[in-house]
């Protein structure tokens, strides 16, 4: 059976990939003004970072993996499910240790030092506020998984073209 893959499903799995790359590079690869390698590895220790990569990463590999199998078919409602409540709980962590900080000051002060040794020298465009400045690279990275979130919500309440066309064509004949 020939599965219709949709734009939508195409531009998730894209931004999962992104993501991936993302979780995979962040911490180990220079990327000139867009990280700080070595001030991270002043910040926290290599088994630190690379357990912190192997969940993150591990954890974008099973999206990934559930798109994968079921791109271009009906999503089953666990799968729907997880898609959306597993990226939520990764956004609301993002939203708890840099925008809720950064925007009302919510566990700012503890974040602050750190924050400036690992992410001073990086590239930002936001003011700072509350001690804190989110870097472009991880504004970037929200950004994508919201866009991610969207479109599994997007996909979960949406049927495939290929059902819709069938339906249609019953009321024709």
């Amino acid at each position: 059976m020939k599965r219709k893959i949709r734009l939508s499903e195409r531009g998730l799995l894209l931004g999962l990939y992104a993501i991936l790359l993302f979780m995979l590079v962040q911490d180990w690869v220079p990327l000139g003004t867009l990280n700080d390698v070595d001030a991270v590895s002043q910040v926290h220790s290599f088994n630190d970072l690379l357990t912190a990569t192997l969940i993150n990463a591990g954890q974008i590999v099973l999206l990934v993996f559930i798109v994968r199998l079921f791109i271009g078919r009906r999503y089953p409602v666990w799968a729907r499910l997880w898609l959306i409540i597993h990226q939520g709980f990764i956004f609301a962590g993002a939203l708890m240790a840099w925008w809720i900080p950064y925007l009302f000051g919510v566990g700012a002060e503890e974040k602050a030092e750190p924050y400036s040794i690992m992410f001073g020298s990086t590239h930002a465009f936001l003011p700072e506020m509350n001690g804190i400045v989110p870097n472009s690279l991880h504004t970037g990275f929200h950004a994508v998984l919201l866009i991610c979130i969207l479109l599994s919500l997007y996909i979960s309440f949406t049927g495939s073209t290929k059902k819709k066309k069938r339906k249609k064509s019953r009321r024709t004949h």
